[in-house]
């Protein structure tokens, strides 16, 4: 029983570390990288705090080097779907009956983790993986994971802290409930960050979660788990399984106690879930929470006024990092024809300068795409810009995966702005650029706010301060998170809570306490300390 109103440690963004020749974060991060590459990792699922093994056991190697294996996995089944069920199910009741500050505690305590013990492991794993360099894996796996922890529990106890008026001789009280059932989580490859932050928010909140991992991430998703079992998370509360999804999905979504899903991925899966809820909405206890960030279509828009350096840098930074296999990650930029010289110059300075190979060697920006499905799409998106009218490669173009699945960063110039590459999320190292006319910036506006079914994130570079008023407003349903002179990655949480409308989600802000407040239920309180003991009122009084 809690004895006080508790306050939480001060909140603060984890600092990002260098990595510099000789500093002793990046020495430790090259030993923990040998030690992984040194053995071969057995992964079991996790379910009701028990390790499960299958025996059906899949290869995990990195994307840049597939003839290395890292480990194996133990690839699961419907039956490990209804035992995963079954344990949160069991674990429900004692969960919620945990007062709110030892929730918080555990997931403090895992943050602590990170910051230290854990720091390296989960650098380690998102590289080799993940295939991300050392700076992109820092940012995410650590320091976004941790920052997720320590502010969700900061969002916590302001959710439980507003509460309503009293009126004299009654209390009203607000109690945030979890939901009636399990939360799913569907989590992505491409953030060790959101991977860990899917099933963690709800639990945060007193559920209990099915945690299914991108099979390309569950190299990192096992050393999220034994970060939370470390910390102290009981058994049941999140349970980590390796079923293929139709599987897991045929399971959770028919199950009258599904309550609510935590999603990052594709529009289409995303689409094609929300109609099985929808279908299923008769066999559910209670309408299930639908929370989901489903990609973009990400752009930059230039005026004439930019900065064409930053411009550039905000290009390259924008559509290169990790690849391009960001979310937020530009694709697509439309930019003004009386400076088009100036920035395609600093461009072809700073494309010559971009390595590209394992994220072991320190000095390369880029990395490998994350499996073959993805480099066959990219390639051939590429082959096809090569051949046609509309188009030309201006930078890039080649790739190759004999060794690795490694696209050239690759920038494409159109004439066409509703050519395919400006259209369609491709998620990779492909930029695709249009020129336009200075003097016909509004009518460019027009085709950039309907060009894609998109609205995550996008970029303005402008000086002229009305101009970046105007465009600013004329796009406020064109990204859910909206940059004025930077790159439209890299939102940081507590600072640029982050998602987007129309095709990219529901917008419900990772990294913010909107995110927070769908993972409860609340219930309104009302006593009365002194009864009312005749039901006349005044009103009812004769003259």
């Amino acid at each position: 029983m809690s004895k006080g109103f508790f306050k939480i440690p001060t909140t603060k963004n984890e600092p990002v570390l260098n990595y510099l020749p000789g500093s002793p974060e990046r020495a430790a991060l090259k030993e923990q990288i040998a030690q992984y590459k040194s053995s071969e990792m057995d992964i079991p699922m996790f379910i009701g705090g028990e390790e499960v093994r299958s025996g059906n056991t899949v290869r995990i190697f990195p994307p840049h080097e597939i003839e290395h294996t890292l480990g194996h996995y133990h690839a699961g089944d419907e039956t490990h779907v209804y035992r995963a069920i079954d344990a949160a199910t069991n674990a429900k009741e004692g969960w919620e009956a945990l007062n709110w500050e030892e929730r918080a505690a555990i997931f403090l305590k895992a943050a602590d983790l990170i910051s230290g013990p854990y720091r390296q492991k989960l650098n380690a794993s998102t590289m080799l993986g993940q295939s991300k360099n050392v700076y992109q894996a820092e940012i995410d796996a650590a320091c976004e994971m941790a920052d997720f922890l320590r502010f969700n529990v900061h969002y916590m106890t302001a959710i439980y802290n507003d509460q309503p008026a009293s009126s004299p001789g009654i209390w009203n009280r607000m109690e945030y409930r979890p939901l009636e059932g399990f939360v799913f989580a569907l989590t992505p490859f491409n953030f060790t960050s959101i991977a860990g932050n899917l099933p963690s928010a709800p639990a945060m909140m007193g559920n209990v979660v099915i945690w299914k991992p991108s099979k390309t991430a569950i190299y990192s998703a096992h050393i999220l788990m034994e970060l939370f079992r470390e910390a102290g998370l009981p058994d049941g509360v999140i349970n980590l399984i390796f079923a293929p999804g139709p599987v897991v999905a045929r399971a959770v979504f028919d199950h009258p106690d599904f309550a609510g899903f935590h999603f990052t991925g594709s529009t289409g899966v995303f689409q094609d879930i929300w109609k099985t809820i929808g279908n299923n909405i008769h066999k559910y206890k209670s309408y299930p929470r639908i929370v989901g960030e489903t990609g973009g279509k990400d752009f930059i828009i230039a005026h004439k006024s930019c900065d064409a350096q930053a411009v550039a840098t905000a290009l390259i930074r924008g559509a290169f990092e990790y690849q391009g296999q960001k979310c937020s990650a530009v694709s697509r930029a439309y930019l003004p024809s009386g400076r088009w010289d100036e920035i395609l110059s600093y461009l072809q300075k700073d494309m010559k300068e971009i390595k590209m190979g394992s994220p072991e060697d320190f000095r390369n920006f880029m990395n490998a795409v994350i499996d073959e499905p993805s480099f066959d799409k990219l390639a051939s998106e590429i082959d096809a810009a090569k051949n046609h009218p509309d188009t030309k490669i201006i930078f890039g173009g080649n790739y190759d995966k004999t060794h690795g699945y490694f696209i050239e960063p690759t920038i494409i110039l159109t004439t066409n702005p509703s050519y395919k590459t400006m259209e369609e999320e491709l998620f990779g190292p492909i930029l695709t650029i249009y020129v336009y006319d200075d003097s016909k910036l509004d009518e460019t506006l027009n085709v950039l706010d309907k060009t894609s079914m998109y609205a995550l994130t996008g970029a303005v570079f402008a000086k002229d301060r009305a101009i970046i008023q105007k465009i600013t407003k004329r796009l406020s349903n064109a990204a859910g998170n909206f940059y004025v002179n930077d790159k439209p990655t890299g939102a940081v949480v507590g600072q640029q809570p982050f998602g987007g409308a129309r095709g990219s989600g529901t917008n419900d802000k990772a990294g913010s306490m909107l995110n927070m407040l769908r993972w409860v239920s609340p219930r309104t309180i009302k006593e009365n300390f002194v009864p009312p003991v005749d039901f006349k009122y005044p009103f009812m009084m004769e003259e």
